[in-house]
């Protein structure tokens, strides 16, 4: 089952569900899903003479990635076929009985911006700031500006709750991020890891 408004407002006032800072419920709630907001903080892909990235390396990501942080008044412009890691104002903490799936918001998809490549899920436990994977599939620059309704998450109601939630007790990489979070594929226990 999918949450409607109702059910969302009463977990978020029983404190099930916490998204927060929501500055504007009246807006950001809508029929059956939360919008979220941009942050300041995206990490930028730089053109790199390295010859490709390596799952089951320990490469550092520095060599590849910058960290841009937009200013009060600032825009990110985002290119045609850029890819950039973003993240939400929004925290988020998702109990064991729902699944919350991260989506564009429609008026931004007409602009041809993606927010998420494969990353569409927060998981039951899943607690922190949401990483988006913004692309422009367009051909024209984009403006984005923090603070602006940039996704929505939608939650779905597990048939009982998950046994094992995302978290420290499964070694989950990402629990507990603030802003965006690069690949920590390396991690996987297929190349070596412990997850």
């Amino acid at each position: 089952m999918i949450l409607s408004d109702v059910d969302i407002r009463r977990r978020l006032t029983d404190g099930e569900l916490v998204v927060e800072p929501l500055s504007d419920p009246e807006l950001q709630i809508q029929p059956a899903s939360i919008d979220l907001r941009l942050g300041r903080e995206f990490l930028e892909f730089q053109r790199t003479n390295i010859p490709c990235i390596h799952p089951n390396s320990q490469q550092e990501v520095s060599e590849y990635v910058e960290e841009t942080y937009v200013e009060d008044g600032k825009e990110f412009i985002l290119h045609p076929g850029d890819f950039v890691l973003g993240t939400t104002v929004e925290r988020v903490e998702i109990p064991a009985d729902l699944i919350a799936h991260v989506e564009g918001r429609s008026s931004l998809g007409r602009l041809a911006i993606v927010v998420h490549a494969t990353a569409g899920l927060a998981d039951p436990g899943y607690k922190g700031q949401i990483t988006l994977e913004l692309s422009n599939l367009g051909t024209a620059p984009v403006s984005l500006s923090p603070g602006m309704r940039i996704s929505q998450l939608t939650f779905t109601e597990l048939k009982t709750p998950a046994e094992r939630p995302y978290g420290s007790e499964r070694g989950s990489k990402y629990q507990g991020q603030k802003g965006p979070q690069a690949s920590r594929i390396q991690g996987d226990r297929e190349f070596g890891g412990e997850q």
